[in-house]
């Protein structure tokens, strides 16, 4: 798992993240892209991918927490962080969750280099919060 805790370089108007340099050197053919929200209190996550590689960018006000192993049979990991935005590269094999720990949704842009297939979804569970 490699995580990038992004800098706010926004002004009066607001905030923006941007990736870090040479984060997109290497090809990343992005297929997909998925905005999504977490409600105080709840997960998203826990399954890993096989076929497809993440990236995964969380946007918060407040307290969450990252939740990841590094494959079947290898411990649980945990990474608390708070307000600001963070870029995950999620390695295939890893399953990995995002929970809401503070009183304000999470927004989440998840970007992967294969599209989504619904009858193929490559998001196998496997709990680690």
């Amino acid at each position: 798992m490699e995580i990038f805790e992004l800098a706010d370089t926004g002004d009066a108007r607001g905030s923006s993240f941007g990736p870090p340099p040479g984060l997109f050197a290497e090809r990343f053919p992005l297929a997909d892209v998925h905005l999504t929200t977490v409600v105080p209190g709840a997960v998203r996550g826990n399954h890993f991918h096989l076929e497809r590689h993440e990236l995964i960018t969380v946007m918060s006000a407040g307290p969450w927490s990252l939740h990841w192993d590094d494959g079947d049979g290898t411990p649980v990991r945990t990474r608390d962080f708070g307000a600001g935005a963070v870029l995950i590269r999620v390695p295939l094999g890893a399953s990995h969750a995002v929970r809401n720990d503070g009183t304000t949704p999470l927004q989440v842009i998840g970007m992967t280099d294969g599209p989504f297939d619904p009858r193929r979804p490559d998001a196998h569970p496997r709990r680690v919060v």
